[in-house]
């Protein structure tokens, strides 16, 4: 091991010690067994009079969070349209009206309809803005998640393109409510478009079903950050990540985010690693967040019995030693309005949205518990989200569990992966490092 990586290696042990719907799931072998602190309505420093991160704990963290991320973040950076007034927006596919029923913030959201299978278009100008170096972010909600991507174009005045896009919702009908995205850059023109000259914004919903429905609200701006970066998420505690992963991230001085199950591990289920295997993991750099009773969540209609299961397997990782704790990846990517409301109560951040394709996200702007990530299925889309991170200084979360399952690339399409990650401009980071920059001050 090079004396670069070592040094890395120990520096992340030191900081950690203190659209394919059916591979979007566990693997077959394992399933068998108070407002915007950096928003316009405060003026409190989100880092606090002492620099810290709020939320973020050294150590093992409480039961119960601090306060509701979802609301205390709910509006960060600026507001580019807030769709107060629609005269500025065309609607070219689809139909497109004002709703003073169904509202983010203000007094209006921008209803948005398909015509029979068709997507929707809607666009509005951008002569005289600037967004250069500039994110965006959107509140969303709709009846008709899933097969359904929602892009944030946009078009220079010489027709060059830049595109945003969150691929999938995963957010479970019919408890249905608002969420915000911020997300990455799903392909540009070569040369990049004049952020600087513009002529105009078009929000585009794709959809593979008969008809689509969906709200938008309040568009924001954001700084982009110096770097991009990477995290490597692996679901369920597999002994495959212990034995054939871990070895390749300790060469490469690479933390990687775990969400075992409880159940998994006290039964000393095969093929799922141990607790003392999971807590040598955390010495060694991982992270160890919350996946919790391996059900999907938004199934429990009693917020009673949600509340309670949420507070359960936090518990178990309180118990247990883990300090990544304060963070949750949704069983099987199900949630709802309701539980989101719930888990405010136990977690400051996690998700996810789900695509197979490239599913990045900015991270200035993100709804902090319904981020996107990508199925770490395929190297080589893989391998562009790691590209795109670096280009466009955004994160790209991929997902693992078993090398043996469809939703897993093979290990030594992982070993290449790795090699990829360890020469992009990028850096590779757990939900702290996540955290901070989402509930920093920028």
């Amino acid at each position: 091991m090079s004396q670069k990586r070592a040094t890395r290696r120990r520096f992340l042990a030191l900081s950690g010690a203190a659209g394919l719907t059916g591979m979007a799931g566990c693997a077959d072998r394992i399933k068998s067994a108070t407002e915007g602190v950096n928003g316009n309505s405060s003026d409190e420093t989100p880092g606090g009079s002492d620099g810290s991160t709020p939320g973020l704990t050294n150590g093992v963290p409480p039961l119960e969070t601090e306060f509701d991320s979802r609301e205390q973040y709910r509006q960060p950076g600026e507001s580019l349209d807030d769709f107060s007034n629609l005269d500025a927006w065309t609607v070219s596919r689809g139909s497109g009206e004002a709703d003073t029923d169904v509202v983010f913030d203000g007094e209006q959201s921008f209803k948005l309809q398909s015509d029979g299978s068709k997507n929707i278009v809607a666009e509005r100008s951008l002569n005289g803005e600037d967004l250069t170096e500039t994110d965006l972010s959107v509140a969303i909600r709709t009846t008709t998640p899933q097969s359904i991507a929602v892009n944030l174009r946009l078009v220079d005045q010489f027709g060059g393109e830049k595109v945003y896009s969150l691929r999938e919702i995963r957010y479970r009908a019919p408890d249905i409510g608002w969420f915000r995205t911020s997300p990455g850059v799903f392909q540009q023109d070569e040369p990049g478009p004049s952020l600087d000259y513009l002529d105009r914004l078009e929000i585009q919903v794709l959809h593979s079903m008969p008809e689509a429905e969906v709200w938008v609200d309040d568009l924001r701006t954001h700084e982009t950050p110096d770097q991009g970066y990477v995290m490597l998420s692996w679901d369920d505690g597999t002994l495959d990540y212990y034995e054939s992963a871990a070895p390749l991230h300790d060469e490469y001085g690479f933390p990687a985010v775990q969400a075992p199950v409880p159940r998994w591990v006290e039964q000393g289920q095969d093929g799922v690693m141990s607790l003392s295997e999971l807590q040598e993991r955390q010495e060694a750099g991982d992270q160890i967040v919350v996946h919790g009773t391996h059900n999907p969540i938004h199934e429990l209609d009693d917020e009673g019995a949600l509340d309670e299961r949420l507070k359960n397997d936090k518990r178990w990782f309180i118990d247990n030693g883990f300090e990544g704790a304060n963070y949750i990846v949704h069983p099987h990517n199900s949630f709802d309005k309701t539980s989101l409301e719930q888990a405010t109560n136990y977690h400051y951040c996690g998700g996810f949205n789900q695509a197979g394709s490239v599913n990045t996200t900015s991270v200035y702007g993100f709804d902090p518990l319904a981020l996107p990530r990508t199925i770490g299925h395929d190297l080589e889309i893989s391998k562009q989200c790691v590209d795109l991170a670096a280009q466009h200084n955004q994160c790209t979360i991929l997902n693992f569990h078993t090398f043996e399952a469809n939703n897993t690339m093979p290990k030594g399409d992982y070993k290449t992966l790795l090699e990829h990650i360890d020469s992009a401009d990028v850096k590779v980071i757990t939900f702290d490092d996540l955290w901070k920059l989402r509930a920093g001050d920028h």
